[in-house]
Formats: structure tokens, sequence, C-alpha cells
């Protein structure tokens, strides 16, 4: 029989590290464009609280799956994959949740559209620099 090829193994430790570390980022980025969108402060806390919870799951659910993709844990294309699968799943995550508190259909394009493009970006970075990092990784060093 044969088995599957896994990617790197990160430990659930590493995973939630990362989870959290990317939040503390993506929820200013968050509250940023919100009250820059809105206006209005409360409205971009509101957004950014309920944002720290689902997208703290959804995140660490997206790194257990990325665990078992078969492409180089190295390459600059894995993560710039990533950077782009978990910008969809996080934008219709905060249209939703703009949409939810603002009732307004325009801020939740908005908020959503813009934050598509910084979080790539800082998605990238926060993908390299936690490559360097062999803390928790199973396989060999970066």
């Amino acid at each position: 029989m044969i088995k599957p090829v896994l990617g790197p193994i990160d430990s659930h430790a590493r995973a939630l590290t990362k989870a959290v570390s990317w939040r503390v980022i993506g929820t200013l980025d968050t509250f940023l464009w919100s009250y820059l969108i809105t206006g209005h402060p409360m409205a971009a806390g509101a957004i950014a609280s309920l944002e720290t919870v689902t997208k703290v799951v959804l995140y660490y659910l997206h790194e257990r799956l990325w665990r078992v993709i078969r492409l180089n844990p190295d390459s600059r294309w894995r993560s710039l994959i990533k950077a782009v699968t978990w910008r969809l799943l996080g934008s219709l995550d905060t249209f939703l949740l703009s949409w939810l508190v603002t009732r307004r259909l325009s801020y939740a394009v908005s908020i959503a559209s813009v934050e598509a493009l910084t979080k790539i970006g800082l998605y990238f970075v926060h993908e390299r620099v936690w490559r360097r990092v062999a803390w928790g990784r199973f396989d060999q060093p970066a």
C-alpha cells in the first residue's frame, strides 16, 4: 500500500500560536479599515471583535488543511497560494460580519474589498516570517 506524502508536520501549539499572531495583525487591520470606511468606532470595534473569534477558528482549520498539501513548504508559491486561499475565506467572513453589524451592503463590500488587498500582503509576510521559525515544526529547519 502506498502512503500519501504529507506536507510539513506542525504541532498544534505552533498552529495555534500562528493563528493568534496573525489574528492580532488582522484585527488591527480590520478595525482600521472598518473605522475609516464607516466613520463609527463602535461599529469598527464590533466588527473587529467578532472577527477575533471567527477568524481564529477559521485560520486554525486553514492551517491544519495546508498541513496535508504536498507543495514545497519553503516555496514562495506555497506562501502565495496559502495567502490567497486564506484571504478568500477571510474576506467572506469579513463581508458577512460587516453586513451583520452595519446592516449596510456598501460598507460590507468596501471593508471586505480593501482588506482583500492589504491582508494578502500582510499574510504573505506573516507566512514567510513563520517559515523561519523552527519551533513546533517537525520537518527539517527552514
